[in-house]
């Protein structure tokens, strides 16, 4: 292979692979916005007042639903004011359809006799007979609507009919002369002059109503709120965006049903905090304004609360920005160290914590402590216990234990009880590791726990990630389980408790589908059985199925063990065998499965094509790969047969013994990341897979090729055949230089380097290969040393560097 034919080859692999990586990224599933740090401190333990404004740096707004709903609201009102059904009025306003609708639109003492029976018996409608006045603003809103709630079409746009909406404006006007002793018509009226000239963009005509009909009407009126955000709107346009903010803070505060949309408005104008508390003529309105803001910022902001607190400190807003806080140094504190959200690392290291957050962590230790001391705040029991876990997050957990000890959970609220029995779990599970307690003691727990998690899991269809957001216990449970136990059990050198808790930290097999390991685990515990599960672990599983549990820990791990297919389970098991050589063993557990199993044969589905497994090949190069077809194909059970009867030869057949080695090593090289048949080992295969630590056992043959290079050692030391050494070491030389560029792709982050860089490290070592040398001086005159060199373009660079 020449060096054209070779930049040529390079060139189009760098290209179809880092497109993968694209495609790949590209193609990923999305980040679970309430879901996508380890948290053990639930964000509705203060209430769901403002729950709007709970932390996640992927949400504009941890929801956007208004706590109250204005329909009910304004109903209420107006049954008030007609001392009608409140339920009467909410069916007519705004459940009407688009026949009833045209009819209220042009509604009048005398049309109303003419309506429907079941709306002439509707008291809302009774009383609009009965009231002129009523009638005729009605009528009037109802012919705003079309105007006021105008659909914008990006693909089809169209401007509204401005002229039409000051007409509209202009006569509210002079309708509001005739209800002047009426303020709550008055108000309405006003509020629907100021709307049309806001969508008509008349800024200034829509300030100066509002200036002289809405501003001098002292109410609480919900309508009094709405006409002044859209009146900060119009100051917002005219000019003035400081002054808007400041309005929109008040409808914040004033109108809990356009709270969300208040929030919103303000933080469009883009003012700064400081320039909008000039504006304010109270502490509760500064309170305000300091916290919509804070509700904003995805950074410690204690300074925030502090001002709140000092200003306000009834407020129910000092507990939500009190858990953001909170929530916010966990995503600093819970640094991944199991396997939910590290890709396997064992090695991850979750205790390295920055100054600047432990610093964050001990004022806000302070300040909640002090929210409790006080008593200002209306529930100081969330000081206490934001304390606790706050202590158990910095592992002082003496501190955190003398904390709850102030607490008596039977007079807690049902959500400060719940996060008691978190802490007191986090707490009992570092003792684990310390091996001062019993794991049978948090049994009793760990099934309230689970209980927990089984109630009220919503089924939002539109809402992917309703789930997360509605039960925290769901992902509280996982991370338990998944990160803080397993993790704990791998280091005390139980893998197989390890197995079980992470499968118990799934919620889905409670109701999982038998047929297969995928149906009964999540994709997270799936790839730690897969990867991480010996044979001799998945042993001790075996006879945990069938065996009597030795203490109530293990009996409580083993229902989720009862959930687990059978048939999954052997294939794993014989997978193991085959990773560890032991292919008898292997053999048996294949056994087991149905006749008709069918194991895992990968596909290309850019040229749509089975790839079949043919691991005794021996090829000069690796790729492309070279597959089989359907009638000579191997899978896992004929394979571990093969090998099986290989191994058998190696004793019995000592004539042939090298050669029955060498086919062997084969098996096992083309098992591996480079070979056709990896999905005899591995049950996935990426491109990028290979630049990562060979952390899995099975790793050694899968990216190393350790097995392969020992039986090819062994296949040449017994043959004197010259042509048969020589293919030997080279196949040597390509075990030695999956190695090597492991070594080289885990010595530097390989997506940092240019071209050039990877190029010269990757060339270096090729050039150092010892079995290339062993190959020339040992084999150079050998027919397989020339195939070799003309074929492959290292062995080429090699031979032309010396």
């Amino acid at each position: 292979m020449n060096w054209k034919k070779s930049l040529i080859f390079c060139v189009s692999f760098l290209t179809v692979f880092f497109g993968e990586i694209v495609v790949n990224i590209a193609c990923g599933g999305e980040i679970d916005p309430y879901d996508y740090y380890i948290s053990y401190f639930h964000n509705d333990v203060q209430g769901k007042d403002y729950d709007q404004f709970n932390f996640s740096e992927w949400e504009y707004l941890y929801h956007d639903e208004e706590k109250v709903d204005e329909y009910d609201l304004n109903s209420a009102e107006w049954a008030k004011y007609l001392n009608v059904k409140k339920e009467d009025v909410r069916s007519i306003m705004y459940e009407s359809d688009s026949t009833t609708n045209v009819l209220l639109a042009s509604l009048t003492k005398k049309s109303l006799k003419q309506l429907p029976q079941h709306l002439q018996q509707n008291t809302f409608i009774e009383a609009l007979g009965k009231n002129k006045h009523a009638l005729k603003y009605f009528a009037f809103a109802k012919s705003c609507e079309p105007l006021a709630t105008f659909d914008y079409d990006p693909w089809n746009p169209a401007t509204r009919d401005s002229s039409q909406m000051i007409e509209k404006a202009e006569e509210a006007i002079k309708l509001l002369a005739e209800v002047k002793k009426d303020n709550f018509l008055k108000l309405r009226y006003a509020y629907q002059a100021v709307r049309m000239y806001h969508y008509a963009e008349s800024y200034e005509a829509c300030k100066t109503v509002y200036k002289k009909y809405i501003e001098p009407i002292s109410s609480t009126d919900l309508a009094k709120g709405w006409a002044m955000s859209v009146y900060a709107g119009s100051v917002r346009y005219a000019g003035n965006p400081t002054e808007a903010a400041y309005l929109f803070s008040k409808v914040f505060s004033s109108n809990p049903e356009r709270k969300v949309q208040a929030y919103k408005n303000f933080h469009y104008t883009s003012t700064a905090v400081e320039d909008v508390l000039p504006f304010a003529k109270s502490d509760e309105e500064k309170a305000n304004i300091i916290a919509i803001k804070s509700f904003g910022n995805p950074d410690y902001d204690l300074e925030a609360l502090n001002k709140v607190y000092g200003y306000m400190p009834n407020s129910l807003m000092n507990g939500t920005l009190l858990i953001r806080q909170i929530n916010k140094l966990e995503k600093d504190f819970n640094k991944p160290g199991g396997f939910s959200r590290n890709y396997f690392d064992t090695n991850a290291k979750g205790d390295t914590v920055n100054n600047a957050s432990l610093i964050q962590l001990e004022l806000t230790n302070n300040f909640a402590l002090k929210l409790a001391d006080e008593k200002k705040y209306p529930e100081p029991e969330l000081g206490i216990i934001s304390a606790a876990y706050l202590n158990w997050l910095k592992k002082d957990d003496v501190a955190a234990t003398a904390l709850l000890q102030k607490l008596d959970p039977s007079k807690l609220k049902d959500r400060y009880k719940n996060q008691y029995q978190i802490i007191n779990l986090l707490l009992n599970a570092r003792k684990i590791k310390q091996g001062n307690i019993n794991p049978d003691e948090l049994v009793p727990t760990l099934k309230w726990l689970d209980e927990k998690r089984k109630k009220n899991v919503p089924t939002i269809e539109d809402d992917y990630f309703a789930q997360s957001r509605e039960n925290r216990f769901l992902a509280t449970t996982r991370n338990f389980y998944q990160e803080l136990l397993a993790p704990t059990y791998i280091k005390l050198g139980d893998t197989a408790t390890a197995a079980l808790l992470m499968l118990k930290g799934d919620y889905n097999t409670e109701t999982a589908n038998q047929g297969s390991l995928a149906n009964a685990m999540s994709w997270t515990t799936l790839e730690f059985w897969r990867n991480y599960l010996s044979s001799a672990t998945l042993g001790k599983l075996e006879r945990r199925f069938e065996g009597k549990a030795k203490s109530n820990f293990d009996a409580f791990l083993n229902e989720a063990l009862s959930k687990v297919d059978k048939t999954g389970f052997y294939e794993l098991f014989g997978t193991a065998y085959l990773r560890e050589h032991q292919y008898e063993n292997a053999l048996k557990c294949f056994e087991k499965l149905p006749p008709n199993y069918e194991f895992l044969t990968p596909s290309d589905w850019y040229e749509d094509r089975t790839l079949y497994a043919n691991p005794f090949e021996t090829t000069i190069n690796d790729y492309p790969k070279k597959y089989t077809d359907s009638t000579k194909k191997y899978n896992k059970k004929s394979f571990a047969k093969e090998m099986l009867r290989l191994q058998k030869l190696t004793v019995s057949d000592k004539k042939n013994a090298a050669q029955h080695y060498f086919k062997m090593a084969n098996g096992v090289y083309q098992t591996g990341y480079y070979g056709n048949a990896w999905s005899l080992i591995s049950y996935n295969w990426s491109s990028y897979s290979i630049y990562e630590p060979a952390r899995y056992v099975f790793d050694q043959d899968f990216k190393l090729a350790a097995k392969a290079k020992q039986w090819y050692l062994k296949a040449r030391s017994l043959s004197n055949d010259a042509e048969f050494k020589a293919k030997c070491t080279f196949m040597l030389a390509k075990c030695e230089q999956k190695s090597e560029s492991n070594k080289l792709f885990n010595q530097h982050n390989w997506y940092d380097l240019g071209y050039k860089e990877t190029h010269d490290m990757f060339t270096s070592i090729n050039r150092q290969n010892q079995y290339f040398a062993e190959l020339k001086q040992r084999y150079g005159q050998t027919a397989y040393f020339k195939k070799a060199v003309n074929e492959c373009s290292y062995l080429g660079d090699f031979i032309a560097s010396k």
